[in-house]
């Protein structure tokens, strides 16, 4: 799945999404100076966070305008633009990090087998992304809003279960460690959090819209939300996430 980032906006007002990304990488326990990936690195904030705690890191990401603002913000790392599911390295990693990635990812299959190409024997896989029923207020939302219209909605991210992902990390050689599926409803910045959240992340749904069918379709979804999602002046959106770490066979 392909979205039209806004690298800047990101920077800006989605800050929580690598700031969560920073409390996972306490789950890497390879010893400094190890050569740590991190898939999906955005605008390179967690990639900076694994640099500052000794380790070799690489970022890597299908966004030209992520890596364009990481690489203006950290111009002493490493970062290179490359497919999750078809990357290569040079030298095979003793961990693969990723946060909020896999629920952009089509074909996991093809993802996590790619990942245990390049990651040795005895390193460490850490992740987390979106898990079934992520959002699931905001998409049921948009779609009844797109009916208004009489257009459909097509909800393209990948939420997946832990009893869906984790045979797919056994098959291609994972032990899996730990595994947790937990609620997490996250706060979105100021009186718009909710219509901005929607314009970050759900824009390719839109694709092919004029501006005033889109900017209706998603006022229509916010107050759909609002009994639910908005809480004592504050927008939320229903985060629903996966954190596992396995370790390759």
């Amino acid at each position: 799945m392909k979205n039209n980032w806004d690298s800047d906006n990101y920077t800006d007002k989605f800050q929580f999404v690598y700031k969560y990304g920073e409390e996972l990488i306490d789950f890497i326990t390879v010893e400094k100076g190890s050569f740590v990936v991190d898939l999906g690195c955005g605008t390179g904030a967690v990639t900076e966070k694994l640099s500052e705690k000794g380790f070799e890191a690489l970022g890597i990401d299908t966004s030209e305008t992520m890596l364009e603002k990481a690489k203006k913000l950290y111009p002493k790392l490493n970062f290179r633009l490359d497919d999750a599911c078809s990357f290569k390295l040079d030298k095979k990693a003793d961990a693969v990090f990723s946060n909020a990635v896999f629920h952009w990812i089509d074909n996991h299959n093809k993802l996590i087998k790619n990942i245990s190409e390049n990651l040795k024997a005895g390193g460490e896989f850490v992740f987390e992304f979106g898990g079934k029923g992520n959002g699931e207020i905001v998409h049921n939302a948009l779609k009844e809003a797109f009916e208004t219209h009489n257009l459909k909605y097509v909800n393209c991210f990948n939420f997946r279960s832990i009893g869906e992902f984790a045979p797919l990390l056994e098959k291609y050689g994972f032990r899996i460690e730990y595994a947790s599926i937990f609620d997490r409803p996250t706060e979105q910045m100021g009186e718009n959090g909710l219509a901005n959240w929607i314009n970050m992340f759900v824009n390719s749904a839109f694709d092919g819209l004029d501006f005033e069918t889109k900017e209706n379709i998603i006022a229509q979804a916010v107050e759909i939300c609002r009994p639910k999602l908005y809480v004592n002046g504050k927008w939320y959106v229903d985060y629903v996430r996966i954190r596992m770490k396995a370790v390759k066979i």
